[in-house]
């Protein structure tokens, strides 16, 4: 039994074929096909069923996944630790961030990580939509603050550290215009929704929060968008952390529309499992997920 064999049977559970797995491991099929056939002849027992179109776990095949992961994932942690314990301070930290986090939950860390590792230089990019786990998937980015939207979540360790609620507004001459009480979509669709252009290519696109038919204006980012929606230009939806001083002045108005409820967005520090950290990474890492999120 080898690490590589254990490695390719997870990855054929997870991505639910071989050649799905082969892909993920950048192996051949027929690579992955000897690997899992070569493990169960060691073991004496099948692991999985191949009878239908996608292979499923045998029932021995599922108590051997379960021990199979809680081996791997106790790899990795050993593995981690090597490469911390081997390792000096990194020269850089990047971390790839979602617009919609508030910064005053990343600041004081950001403090104290320059304050005890003087040596290691910071890079922030502030990205929208799929933006920051494309960086992280691409191996431009450290670390990924985000929303776990689109997210393998097999591939990455995560941990939330941040809830924010998006809330629909409009200024308040635009919402005068409007019915009372609940919105309907068809109320609406003779204004334009502002919505924030993706950083992370066609597929990170915004898809969620889109009013059916409406007229659509694209903007580059989220202080664009407030801009635009404050001149009563459009509505859309905002985070509730950069507007709340706007709807306490009255600036904004927050609009009820039926089957477009507010919608609460949680937000996640997140690694990649087969990208160790170094000692100031996984101190990083520490301090923002010791504090429940809020």
């Amino acid at each position: 039994m080898t690490h590589d064999q254990l490695v390719a049977f997870e990855a054929i559970v997870a991505n639910g074929t071989f050649r799905g797995a082969a892909e993920r491991l950048n192996k051949s099929q027929s690579a992955v096909s000897h690997a899992i056939a070569a493990l169960e002849a060691e073991l004496g027992i099948t692991l999985l069923s191949r009878e239908g179109y996608r292979p499923r776990l045998t029932p021995e095949g599922e108590v051997f996944f379960r021990e199979t992961s809680r081996v791997l994932h106790q790899f990795r942690a050993l593995r981690a630790t090597a490469v911390r314990l081997a390792a000096a301070e990194e020269p850089e930290i990047r971390l790839a961030i979602t617009a919609t986090l508030p910064m005053t939950r990343l600041l004081p860390v950001l403090a104290e990580i320059g304050q005890r590792f003087p040596a290691t230089s910071l890079r922030l990019a502030t990205e929208t939509m799929g933006g920051p786990y494309g960086r992280l998937t691409e191996g431009r980015a450290d670390l990924a603050l985000a929303t776990l939207d689109g997210v393998a979540v097999d591939a990455v360790e995560a941990r939330a550290i941040a809830d924010v609620t998006i809330l629909p507004v409009a200024a308040p001459r635009l919402a005068a215009n409007l019915a009372d009480g609940v919105l309907s979509v068809a109320g609406l669709q003779g204004y334009p929704q502002i919505v924030v252009a993706g950083t992370g290519g066609p597929r990170h696109e915004q898809s969620r929060d889109l009013l059916a038919g409406a007229q659509r204006w694209t903007v580059s980012d989220f202080a664009a968008k407030r801009e635009v929606i404050l001149a009563g230009l459009g509505w859309g939806g905002l985070p509730d952390h950069l507007i709340a001083e706007d709807l306490a002045a009255g600036r904004l108005v927050a609009l009820e529309i039926d089957g477009f409820p507010p919608r609460r967005s949680l937000i996640h520090a997140i690694r990649r499992r087969d990208a160790p950290p170094g000692p100031v990474a996984s101190e990083l890492w520490t301090l923002l997920t010791s504090v429940p999120p809020g």
